[in-house]
């Protein structure tokens, strides 16, 4: 869709909706949401974004910063370096320069010589070429393919002029490849969640280090290319002839941030995070294209009166975890004042196609040290942590009940994780802010050239960025009221996981584990919700008006625990 187009789609869909002057403590947030949320700004956002194979400072990636600003802009947000000292809807483009080229696909094929059908080709397998693969010369290459089945046939075969091929990681390959002479090389490994055998188009994307050998190239093989190659190569002496056409050229970083300045506490933030890199639809299209919407929908209800903020809210759009960590630590007196941050990232599957569910993943919690129960790790997969990388807060608690309040409504299915990281939520919780991420896994698509737009849901858009946006209206705005009701979650969670963990253990001391053991489970999530009880004081001026009903809380969580101590330990 083209960009003129686009942008009256896109502000054409806020434009409903009365104006009623609305006191901030009586504020449905959900009802006002709910209104103007429709999904078709983040899914035409989406549309546009996953029609680049996207790499910071390339033309999908720019393209993508450019219309972002353009829908800032006709939301009524206002260049920062334009801005009036009253302008409280701002944004701005950050420019960085690259210390290397950038890097984008033109075309590819692949050819098995004496073969009518390519193998591959770029126009219906777009994630066939190594990122930052040099291009071939314009007649392409020719050369016999040889094939390793481990690292160690490479000390016992001759790879100069010729093609490797391996069902292995490229990076594993890459050296050796080149210090034997080979031309480029020829992988597989598609892991066995993208269900390979049915999905045998699918070709995960692959890299090369930036700074590659500037000859050096890469194919990625889908399984049905790797089936067919793999069969020709059993019956003896195989070439291929490559055609690769890449561009490499010198660029800049860009970034882009949006604010909506608080009224009466602009210094403090909530600070939402969506990387724009990447070939995906879901990943991350839609993480794009849902805080858009967002953005233009919180500016909307706030020029219009019906919502007034309290506290700064803050999008932030760039390169996966790097713009999200320099946007913390490039500013310590900005940093002081980030409350939260929440990370969209693949949040618009349509699950009965890719076979996703959503997923909050939780700030560290005793679930990411002892993962049982109704607790389980996607499989991205976590590793084991510690107690002292543990982050008690309310956060986690919180967007759980709030998602969980609008997956009752429009029966969506709302789970959680362990943490597991990898993405923009990590730097926040690097510098002990708290923050999590919202996304979906398994996705049988993830990462490959046939996450496209068929595979997006524009009502998952839509209750997923309500959800986030309703979350960060209520952090911003929260006082005493909210942190009484933080309160009374936490105890209710507190209380049934201390029941659900005493469960667990005596089931798991009943098969031979040790109850010291079980009883330092028990313990640590006494701890820790008790430690994310005082948390909720981080939005009081005065914590004296919550000092009872906190101590009550903590009380309640104390006396559940012993009890369950002594009936786990007679």
């Amino acid at each position: 869709m083209k960009k003129g187009l686009l942008l009256l789609v896109l502000y054409g869909t806020l434009l409903s909706g009365c104006a009623q002057d609305i006191q901030e403590k009586s504020i449905d947030f959900y009802g006002l949401v709910r209104q103007h949320f429709t999904g078709k700004t983040a899914f035409a956002t989406t549309d546009y974004v996953e029609d680049y194979w996207r790499v910071v400072g390339n033309t999908g990636f720019n393209n993508t910063i450019y219309l972002l600003a353009d829908s800032l802009q006709a939301a009524g947000y206002v260049l920062e370096e334009n801005a009036e000292e009253g302008d409280r809807l701002t944004y701005r483009i950050e420019r960085r320069p690259m210390d290397h080229q950038t890097w984008e696909p033109i075309s590819a094929s692949l050819h098995i010589v004496g073969e009518d059908t390519p193998l591959l080709q770029a126009d219906t397998n777009r994630n066939m070429t190594y990122l930052h693969s040099p291009s071939t010369p314009k007649e392409g290459i020719s050369a016999e393919v040889v094939w390793i089945k481990s690292m160690h046939d490479l000390t016992s075969v001759s790879l100069k002029n010729k093609v490797v091929f391996a069902e292995m990681n490229g990076r594993q390959l890459y050296n050796a490849a080149i210090k034997k002479g080979a031309l480029g090389m020829l992988t597989y490994d598609n892991p066995s969640y993208l269900q390979p055998e049915k999905n045998t188009t699918s070709i995960q994307f692959r890299s090369l280090p930036s700074q590659s050998d500037p000859d050096f190239w890469g194919i990625a093989l889908s399984y049905e290319a790797k089936e067919k190659l793999v069969a020709k190569l059993t019956k003896g002496t195989t070439k291929v002839v490559a055609h690769i056409q890449t561009k490499k050229y010198p660029s800049e970083e860009l970034t882009i941030v949006a604010d909506i300045k608080g009224s009466t506490l602009p210094n403090e933030r909530l600070v939402y995070s969506a990387h724009i890199q990447e070939p995906g639809a879901n990943d991350n299209a839609t993480g794009v294209g849902a805080q858009l919407e967002m953005a233009m929908i919180a500016a909307k209800l706030v020029s219009e009166g019906k919502i007034e903020l309290q506290r700064t809210m803050t999008f932030l759009w760039g390169d996966e975890i790097i713009s999200t960590r320099r946007y913390i630590e490039e500013n310590p007196n900005r940093a002081k004042g980030i409350k939260w941050g929440i990370s969209l990232d693949m949040v618009g599957e349509n699950t009965t196609v890719t076979g996703g569910t959503f997923l909050i993943e939780k700030m560290p919690d005793p679930s990411a040290i002892w993962t049982r129960g109704n607790d389980k790790h996607s499989e991205w997969g976590g590793e084991v942590m510690s107690m002292e990388e543990m982050r008690p807060h309310y956060l986690n608690d919180f967007i759980i009940t709030t998602f969980k309040e609008q997956g009752k409504f429009a029966n969506w299915v709302v789970e959680t994780n362990p943490f597991e990281g990898g993405s923009d939520h990590t730097p926040f919780l690097n510098a002990n802010i708290p923050g999590l991420l919202l996304w979906h896994f398994t996705d049988q698509f993830y990462h490959t050239d046939n996450d496209r737009i068929d595979k997006v849901s524009q009502k998952t858009l839509r209750n997923v960025g309500t959800a986030a946006l309703v979350s960060g209206l209520k952090l911003v705005n929260a006082e005493s009221g909210f942190a009484l009701e933080q309160i009374a979650t936490l105890e209710k969670k507190a209380l049934l996981r201390l029941q659900d963990e005493y469960d667990l253990s005596i089931s798991a001391i009943e098969k031979g584990e040790n109850p010291a053991e079980q009883l330092s489970i028990l313990t640590a999530w006494k701890d820790w919700y008790i430690a994310a009880l005082h948390s909720t004081q981080d939005v009081l001026s005065n914590t004296s008006l919550t000092k009872k009903q906190l101590n009550g809380a903590k009380a309640k969580i104390e006396k559940k625990y012993e009890e369950k101590k002594k009936q786990l330990v007679k």
